[in-house]
């Protein structure tokens, strides 16, 4: 079951972003990497708060990133597309 496209709030020289992006790319996790400096709203939205991993409008996480809390997310990701998850209907 495909999990959902991710989207990675990030800056550009942020120690934190590139290995929230290596961790993502080892789990094969889809995402597309937004800049928030590139965007005032953006800006605004996190001020220093990157990494932000979303998926939609719902923040999955902000910070550290390790390769266990990503497989966290992946298999909450994974339960939910299955209905099995906490977003799950009853």
């Amino acid at each position: 079951m495909p999990l959902p496209r991710l989207t990675l709030y990030h800056r550009p020289g942020c120690h934190l972003c590139e290995l929230a992006a290596q961790g993502l790319d080892a789990l094969g996790f889809a995402y597309d990497a937004v800049d928030v400096d590139g965007n005032p709203e953006l800006r605004e939205r996190h001020g220093d708060d990157v990494p932000v991993l979303a998926c939609g409008e719902r923040v999955l996480g902000k910070g550290a990133f390790s390769r266990a809390r990503l497989g966290g997310i992946k298999l909450l990701l994974l339960r939910e597309a299955q209905g099995t998850g906490p977003a799950a209907p009853p």
